[in-house]
């Protein structure tokens, strides 16, 4: 095996390995490459994804708005993401972490992400192209603005104007399942003649 053909096997793996959505594009922002995680979180084989435009594959709003795709809807010239890759091709400089919003098509349904980009330049088989890291911070986002939380029985409030338990507030943006129990003053004041010792 030559050198060359090792070190794009290397890259492959470490490229796969990487648990953030990558893609390896040109300066049009067409994918030559994208890696496991970028195929699991956009449904895209590379079948589906090599040749096309980054926001035809990620399943962006206004790729999807007209029927020449990415690039040529009116959004895209301000597209933060296009234009990073451009950036990077016209000065090898990295553009990192880089907060953009997009409006994407999950299914049926519309979803907007706060996302952090990185583009960074890379040489790699014989042709210039970029790498495209994307990071969804959509949760860090929601959770560090303020939360309208009602202060009797303390349901929270979503952006559609829906009340639900702190539990399920949080289970639906984190993941996270709560357990119960009861604190040591609340347990002395709901049981008093268990909690006298």
């Amino acid at each position: 095996m030559s050198k060359m053909k090792a070190e794009e096997g290397l890259f492959q793996v470490i490229f796969n390995t990487l648990p953030l959505p990558l893609f390896r594009v040109t300066r049009e922002v067409e994918v030559l490459d994208l890696n496991s995680a970028a195929r699991k979180i956009f449904q895209a084989s590379p079948s589906q994804a090599l040749k096309r435009r980054g926001g035809d594959v990620m399943h962006c709003i206004n790729a999807l708005s007209v029927s020449s795709g990415c690039g040529h809807a009116k959004p895209c010239v301000d597209c933060r993401i296009r234009n990073s890759v451009r950036e990077v091709f016209e000065t090898g400089r990295e553009v990192s972490r880089l907060r953009c919003q997009a409006e994407i098509l999950a299914g049926d349904q519309q979803v907007s992400l706060d996302l952090l980009i990185t583009v960074t330049p890379i040489h790699f088989a014989g042709e210039n192209s970029a790498l495209l890291y994307i990071e969804d911070i959509t949760e860090l986002v929601t959770l560090r603005a303020t939360i309208p939380i009602c202060s009797s029985c303390k349901k929270i409030r979503d952006d559609k104007e829906l009340w639900s338990s702190v539990e399920s507030y949080f289970n639906r943006f984190l993941g996270v399942d709560f357990t119960h129990g009861l604190c040591p003053d609340c347990a002395r004041f709901l049981y008093p003649e268990i909690m006298k010792n």
